[in-house]
């Protein structure tokens, strides 16, 4: 469904008559045009999955767009319910209606233009190919034993084709009243997303475009289309979260190296947000309030001279009032007369001929909430016609950007690259008044400057230069060609601690050393990054009130990270674990039951800043371990004496001009079972003969063929039998000084299970417990959900309370069927069950309260039975239902 049909009516009457003209089921095309693309015998592969391992959760298709049009679909490869790009994932708050990819160039005589959404007429006009040819495939590191880990790029790889050769189906241009012509283009797209806290906020898109015709393409111009709707997910799907979004461009933020030098970084975002952040109905923000942003970041253009274009406008239903930046005529760069939008108004370009000239234009709009500042008089723009209209646009509409560049050519047979980022920020509104005093037209309050002084872009533009630096790692010379991209140099005032034989020799003075910083790669993509330690293997042995997690460590602390080999540093920075449970499976929900880490410290040196001149403390190197400072600095009659944690910052350590002072790596968690929950189920093992267990020695692995010495358990105790738990066991690392990285940790919401604190089918069946069912009655006017009996789960969290609606039966067989009766004997409902019996929930059935005929059950008095498929054994009970 799309929220808007913006075609006249006749151009809409005339589209149906060709879908309904089997003459025009296909239009025919010239092979003399194309190399060999057959008209589709069957449906397009139409898919969509969702980017969700980080905390952007992002909708991408093969149909070129990205999104879901805010309407909940399936995931063609999880099955589950689809966010069009909620961040942060499972907050139910939607930054964007649909954004594309938008093509055009000159073919022979044609001006002709390729879009994966127009943004207001109904339809698109590329297409994956039929059945198996046309899926989505998926790849992920996060397994290494899995068949989608071949080939991985990031934790989660979507690879799409498509080709705009299709006609049937594709809507006329609404100008020329002319069937889509196309350009003979396939394009393949693969989309990249990371768990890790540096990278968790966007998803990277790489295209290849490929001129499948015998024309050459010249005059290509590429664009990326974005139409947001910011709001909670349950207003706009009443469509009433698009009428206040508001964008703008940032060229360049400040930024410092760690030695204190200052710089200006160009990262060319487009962004789009809401207005105010939708405050929540008593005033503050609350998790209802849409206060982060998106933007568009161009990482990769087939040519580094090119002409860019930021144009954003306003559509409406009555034309006349769209809306968006026009240069005048003869004024701007392209210093040429006005193409004439459709329809008599400045905003919404229809038609291929509009279409191309906005991707050309080269200009550069002005950032939205500026449009009242633009008068008559203005020498390059264009004003508004009506100034009451301009402090509307201002303050908000239902607003949509274009990103585009060019020009390039595509000969036949050639394909050329584009590559680009989707990025999240936070806390992009931290003041509720900030829209009602300077951008509030009612009250005449107006004052975009001051507005815009409290809007904070310092979390967007972070991680749209890491999206940056993961498409092509600054200082990383891919190809070997001796060029590791643009950097600047400091002098920077260091104190150097050198260490000869294990002796401090350091009694210099401030020594100045120039200080690099490179701001790019090579140009020639990387797509990685740091990464943290794989998860640890984890198993959850579930008893009547209480989990028991084993662990095996193995993958954890021997998988080097490659990315340190750049810096220097040592690949292998494993740190320590945790171990987190919670009611779902939300990243917010999970709470910190255990941690262990090794016992290391950081030493920070005194430096100077070179921008200020002022002392500052500055961690260099990777962290020392406990035995490493001993030898360095300890008496050597007794080194062990040597407590680093004496030596702090307001009391650090002098060695002759050398300051310098130690803070644990994390918390030195480090004894097992003593200050940590966690303990080694097997303490006495040595280290093993081998990292392979295939090659170790039997006595070095369990009986299912792990090595003992990198395994653990922890027990988390004190929990109900009723509700259900999630459970996370994640591996950090110490994160990288020399590039400035933090720790770095697995993805909880990745590695999560989930269980029930119950004894195993097994044990059940042998104790012989009986199967109960629970709440029983079952009230509606209980507040069932805020006790976790139902409704916590990331997909039911967001649906109304008769959509989550549970009764559940514990202590059920693995294989077995569940019926509800009625009184009268009529069935009601049945539930295939058929888990695993390993598995933590293979004795629990849950029962949505809804009837064979998908209908809301009636309150009354029901019996239910269960019947064990293996044994042939049926227990039978009542329930009543209070609705």
């Amino acid at each position: 469904m799309w929220k808007r049909f913006g075609a006249p009516i006749g151009v809409f009457l005339l589209f149906l008559l060709i879908l309904t003209s089997s003459s025009l089921a296909r239009l025919s095309v010239d092979a003399n045009d194309y190399k060999g693309i057959q008209a589709a015998a069957a449906a397009p592969a139409d898919c969509i999955t969702v980017h969700k391992v980080g905390r952007i959760s992002l909708s991408v298709t093969n149909t070129g767009n990205f999104g879901n049009n805010e309407v909940q679909g399936t995931d063609c490869l999880t099955g589950e319910a689809t966010t069009s790009c909620e961040y942060p994932k499972g907050s139910g708050i939607e930054y964007l209606f649909l954004g594309a990819f938008w093509i055009g160039a000159v073919s022979g005589r044609d001006t002709l233009v390729t879009t994966g959404a127009d943004g207001w007429l109904q339809g698109r006009e590329t297409f994956p190919d039929e059945g198996k040819l046309g899926e989505l495939i998926h790849r992920s590191l996060i397994d290494p034993t899995s068949p989608e880990f071949d080939g991985a790029v990031s934790e989660n790889d979507v690879i799409a084709v498509y080709r705009d050769t299709l006609t049937a189906g594709v809507p006329l241009d609404d100008v020329d009243n002319r069937p889509h012509q196309p350009l003979f283009l396939k394009v393949d797209e693969s989309s990249y997303s990371w768990s890790y806290s540096y990278a968790e906020d966007f998803v990277l898109f790489d295209y290849k475009i490929s001129n499948e015709g015998f024309n050459r393409l010249d005059d290509v111009y590429m664009g990326i289309y974005v139409d947001a709707d910011v709001g909670q997910n349950s207003t706009c799907q009443t469509n009433e979260c698009h009428t206040d979004d508001i964008c703008g461009f940032v060229h360049a933020t400040p930024e410092t190296t760690r030695s204190g030098c200052t710089y200006t970084d160009t990262v060319n975002i487009a962004w789009i947000a809401d207005n105010d952040g939708d405050p929540g109905q008593n005033g503050p923000y609350d998790n209802t309030s849409a206060t982060n942003v998106t933007a568009t970041r161009i990482v990769r253009t087939p040519s580094e001279k090119l002409e860019v274009s930021f144009n954003w406008w306003i559509s409406n239903g009555n034309a006349t009032l769209d809306f968006g930046p026009r240069e005048k005529a003869g004024q701007g760069r392209l210093k040429e007369d006005l193409y004439p939008y459709s329809h008599g108004g400045l905003g919404t370009p229809n038609g291929d001929r509009a279409k191309y000239y906005v991707m050309r234009n080269q200009e550069f709009d002005y950032d939205q909430i500026l449009t009242a500042n633009i008068q008559q008089s203005d020498p390059l723009w264009l004003a508004p016609n009506n100034p009451a209209q301009a402090l509307s646009f201002a303050d908000g509409f239902d607003t949509r950007y274009l990103l585009s560049f060019g020009p390039f050519k595509i000969d036949p047979g050639e394909t050329l690259p584009l590559s680009f980022a989707y990025v999240a920020g936070e806390n992009f509104h931290t003041n509720i008044n900030n829209a009602a005093d300077y951008l509030d037209n009612q009250a005449g309050n107006y004052d975009p400057l001051k507005y815009y002084a409290n809007l904070n872009f310092e979390d967007l533009t972070t991680n749209a230069r890491w999206a940056s630096w993961i498409y092509d790692n600054p200082g990383v010379d891919t190809d070997g060609s001796g060029f590791r991209g643009k950097f600047i140099e400091c002098l920077a005032a260091l104190q150097i601690d050198t260490i000869v034989n294990g002796v401090d020799t350091t009694f210099d003075t401030l020594q100045h050393v120039v200080d690099t910083t490179y701001l790019t790669g090579d140009g020639v993509p990387d797509f990685q990054g740091a990464k943290p330690p794989p998860a640890p293997v984890f198993w959850i042995q579930p008893e009547v009130g209480k989990l028991t997690i084993r662990f095996n460590g193995l993958r954890s602390e021997n998988t080097p990270d490659e990315f340190l080999k750049v810096t220097g540093e040592s690949p292998l920075d494993f740190e320590g674990y945790r171990v987190y449970y919670g009611r779902d499976e939300r990243d917010g929900s999970y709470s910190l039951f255990a941690s262990y880490d090794r016992e290391d410290y950081n030493k920070y040196v005194l430096t100077q800043d070179a921008a200020t001149g002022t002392e500052i403390f500055v961690l260099y190197d990777t962290p020392y371990t406990i035995e490493q400072l001993q030898t360095l600095y300890g008496d050597p009659a007794d080194p062990t004496k040597f407590d680093p944690l004496v030596y702090s910052r307001t009391n650090p350590y002098l060695l002759g001009d050398s300051v310098f002072y130690f803070a644990p790596q994390d918390y030195n968690t480090s004894e097992f079972g003593v200050t940590t929950d966690i303990f080694k189920i097997y303490p006495d093992q040595p280290y093993p003969s081998t990292l392979v267990p295939e090659d170790a020695n039997e006595d070095e692995l369990t009986k299912d063929g792990y090595l003992k010495y990198f395994e653990y358990s922890v027990v988390i105790p004190d929990l109900l039998p009723t509700v259900g738990y999630w459970v996370a066991v994640t591996a950090f690392d110490y994160g990288s000084p020399a590039s400035g990285l933090p720790s770095l940790e697995s993805s909880k919401t990745v590695s999560g299970k989930f269980a029930y604190a119950q004894n195993t089918a097994a044990e059940m069946a042998e104790a012989g417990a009986e199967v109960f069912v629970y709440p029983n009655p079952y009230r509606i006017d209980s507040d069932y959900r805020g006790a976790a009996y139902e409704g916590s789960s990331q997909v039911k969290r967001e649906q109304a309370d008769d959509r989550v609606r549970a009764i559940n039966f514990a202590n059920v067989p693995p294989n077995c069927v569940v019926r509800i009766y009625s009184l009268d004997g009529d069935l009601v409902r049945e539930i295939e069950h058929d888990v695993d019996p390993s598995e933590p929930d293979a004795t629990h059935v849950e029962w949505d309260l809804v009837t064979r005929n998908t209908q809301l059950v009636v309150s009354g008095l029901y019996y239910w039975a269960v019947e064990d498929r293996d044994t042939g054994d049926i227990s039978i009970g009542k329930l009543a239902i209070v609705m």
